[in-house]
């Protein structure tokens, strides 16, 4: 049974609390990557990607590298290379029950972001992947997406974070510890903080491509 109460369960009543939105909001979509879109994501080192599975179950990954690292293929197709991860696979595994997917990709020290939904497909194309080579190795698989919906998503998330603002930011004093988190949270595998740093370590120094 669930603890929330008073629950919006309509798109009327959505409309009622939120209002609906402004042309401007409506027109801004286009289903291409135009010129704009181009320069976007050759300028961005960080896109979100959300996928589900084929139950609905959500899941929303980083993929990060030098700017422009996303290959863009025409105006509508893209590839995301798939570097070493943690060997989980969710968002590959989504994509094999669920081709939707969704990309928010963002530039540091702007506060738009570049929205882009479409169908998705694990590629192996040799021809593709040689082209987002790095550090001299071709990733081994890649997330082509044939786009649908390109637009700009608006700055009051990043305004309100103070996400670019380096005197908003918590010091260092006070950030969580990664490894001591994992540690505990794998408490069943009895391994300490210093043992989890370390292996965090590891894998960043040597399998980051």
């Amino acid at each position: 049974m669930s603890i929330f109460k008073d629950l919006i369960q309509s798109e009327e009543e959505l409309e009622q609390l939120a209002g609906r939105p402004r042309e401007l909001v409506n027109q801004k979509v286009i289903e291409r990557i135009d010129h704009h879109c181009r320069n976007f994501i050759s300028l961005s080192p960080m896109v979100f990607v959300a996928t589900s599975n084929a139950e609905g179950a959500c899941d929303c990954s980083p993929r990060g590298d030098a700017p422009g690292f996303v290959h863009i293929v025409d105006d509508h197709h893209l590839v995301l290379p798939e570097r070493p991860g943690n060997r989980r696979y969710d968002t590959l595994r989504n994509l094999l029950a669920n081709p939707r997917i969704g990309l928010i990709f963002i530039i540091p020290g702007l506060e738009e972001t570049l929205r882009i939904n479409g169908k998705a497909y694990i590629i192996r194309d040799r021809d593709l992947l040689e082209r987002m080579t790095a550090q001299g190795k071709v990733p081994a698989a890649g997330i082509g997406v044939e786009v649908e919906e390109c637009y700009m998503h608006c700055a009051k998330a990043f305004k309100r974070s103070g996400l670019w603002q380096p005197d908003s930011w918590p010091s260092s004093e006070v950030l969580p510890d990664p490894a001591e988190i994992i540690a505990e949270h794998a408490g069943r595998l009895r391994l300490s903080t210093e043992e989890v740093r370390a292996s965090l370590k590891e894998s960043y120094e040597q399998r980051l491509y």
